[in-house]
């Protein structure tokens, strides 16, 4: 089922998208020393005096949550970009993005302009924005539904990808130096090139050729491409099958969407994962890493090296989960990483509150450290991206990657701007409250989520019917108001769209 072409889209179009957004979230990381004393430095040549210490921590938060901010902008306007230019065309694009910021933030050194570093902060978030919804809607569609779970997972394996390669290009010997710390983002272009230079020789999803553009012959080839085969006849007719359930509505509207009872449940879904994803508490994880190192002993210019091993377990979890996927299931690994979380969690909450009193307790938070980091790459780090592609049809999934993409990116925010005060009033029991979130997240999918594992989207639509309250024929038509045509005008309309020559015979 694997293909060449499959293997190249996956792996290009992750590259040049979720690899970025990863090596985005660890890059500043490194030279946040050198870069605050560029601030300084600057403003004291614009000024003549030195900036204050308050003003530099809110110039640096800015710089590093600003990213969240422009991460948001992208959600917010992919569903429009996607319907207009297609999947493949849409990550095409968003290089302009990357290929933008990077230039402004490897050139603001040499400009001396740290606006420019703040500017192309934002800019990259938009292209992470962008393509944390246009990725995985790409890779849903282009696969078959057996191996659909693994080629989902290769989003989450690239976002870990990123993170190391941010880790080990930030190190002393390479680019972790005053002189140097503007090509770590300068290396941002490297990813978008590649991207730009594969990704126009492979097709555009086959769903969308077929059911939003309507032309058959490039969407039998585009299947051909990406399965490997010749007789495509089988897919064909499948997304045929939905065309003629679905030619009747248009590209559903967020607000559409919110109110089609149909899949009420499915949106809360997304919406409970894709808030977990961010709120589990992982990002307070690498908050307290180098700080609990440092209790084990470890001297503070090994440190750096120590941390290496946070991104590689984060990779090596990440594969394992896109090995597994598809044997294990969705469900179980997404319920069985937030409850692994929690016991770790607690695990890490007591070694970190009696560390001083038992000599080898800092060692056993380093592992609860690695052991959570693990735990969520195998599951909640990749598979809400996953079912955010399977629960929707495609009139209805520009819309849900909005809406995911959304809630993602405002508890990415809300973690970076609340997480200070949590942990300066909860000192080390602020990993409790991250627990509870764990707890609250695999309760309700245990309670709600089916398993979609080689599931078609039409089999995963009526596994949630009941629970919709909804008539499996009104589960398939999700009726939308002031957009159906009349049935004479859908039979007529459909005849001619198969008379006119892009259907072949033998696929209908």
């Amino acid at each position: 089922n694997w293909s060449g072409s499959l293997i190249v889209a996956s792996l290009t179009g992750a590259f040049g998208s979720s690899f970025l957004y990863g090596y985005n979230l660890s890059v500043v990381n490194a030279p946040a020393v050198y870069i605050k004393k560029f601030y300084n430095e600057t403003w004291e040549r614009r000024y003549g005096f030195s900036v204050d210490e308050s003003t530099l921590t809110l110039l640096w938060s800015i710089t590093v949550s600003i990213f969240a901010i422009g991460g948001l902008v992208g959600a917010i306007i992919v569903t429009p970009i996607v319907k207009f230019f297609g999947r493949k065309c849409t990550l095409l694009l968003n290089n302009v993005f990357a290929v933008t910021a990077a230039l402004l933030m490897s050139l603001s050194l040499l400009a001396g302009s740290f606006e420019m570093l703040i500017l192309g902060r934002i800019i990259m978030g938009v292209d992470a924005g962008i393509s944390l919804s246009a990725l995985p809607m790409y890779l849903s569609e282009i696969s078959p539904k057996e191996i659909r779970g693994s080629l989902g997972q290769v989003t989450a394996i690239f976002i870990c990808i990123g993170v190391f390669t941010g880790q080990v290009l930030g190190l002393p010997e390479i680019f972790g130096q005053e002189s140097r710390w503007p090509y770590l983002f300068g290396a941002i272009i490297v990813p978008s090139l590649i991207q730009a230079m594969i990704l126009p020789f492979l097709p555009e999803s086959p769903r969308y050729l077929l059911l939003e553009k309507h032309n058959t012959s490039k969407a039998e080839k585009a299947f051909q491409t990406f399965l490997g085969k010749d007789d495509v006849s089988q897919e064909v007719e499948e997304v045929l099958a939905e065309s003629r359930v679905q030619r009747n509505t248009k590209l559903v509207l967020i607000l559409q969407l919110l109110r089609t009872r149909a899949v009420r449940w499915q949106v809360i879904t997304v919406v409970v994962t894709m808030g977990c994803y961010q709120l589990c508490g992982l990002n307070a994880i690498w908050y307290y890493t180098n700080n609990i190192f440092s209790e084990a002993g470890i001297n503070h210019e090994t440190i750096p090296y120590v941390t290496l091993s946070t991104g590689a377990v984060e990779t090596l979890a990440a594969v394992f989960s896109g090995l597994v996927i598809e044997r294990l299931g969705r469900r179980p690994l997404l319920i069985g990483g937030f409850g692994l979380m929690i016991v770790f969690f607690a695990v890490l909450t007591v070694s970190l509150t009696l560390q001083k009193t038992v000599h080898w307790l800092p060692y056993l938070s380093i592992f609860c450290i690695l052991a959570i980091i693990a735990s969520f790459c195998i599951g909640p780090g990749g598979i809400p991206f996953v079912l955010t592609g399977e629960f929707f049809q495609q009139s209805q999934r520009p819309a849900a990657f909005m809406i995911a993409g959304t809630v993602n990116w405002l508890s990415n925010f809300a973690v970076g701007l609340l997480f200070p005060f949590i942990q300066s009033g909860l000192q080390t029991y602020c990993f409790l409250v991250f627990a509870g979130i764990c707890f609250a997240g695999a309760t309700y999918l245990f309670f709600v989520l089916p398993e979609t594992k080689n599931k078609t989207f039409h089999e995963i639509s009526q596994a949630f019917a009941k629970r919709n309250k909804v008539s499996l024929e009104m589960q398939e038509t999700n009726h939308y108001p002031g957009e159906r045509k009349s049935s004479a005008e859908q039979e007529s309309n459909f005849a001619s769209s198969v008379d006119n020559g892009e259907t072949k015979k033998g696929i209908v």
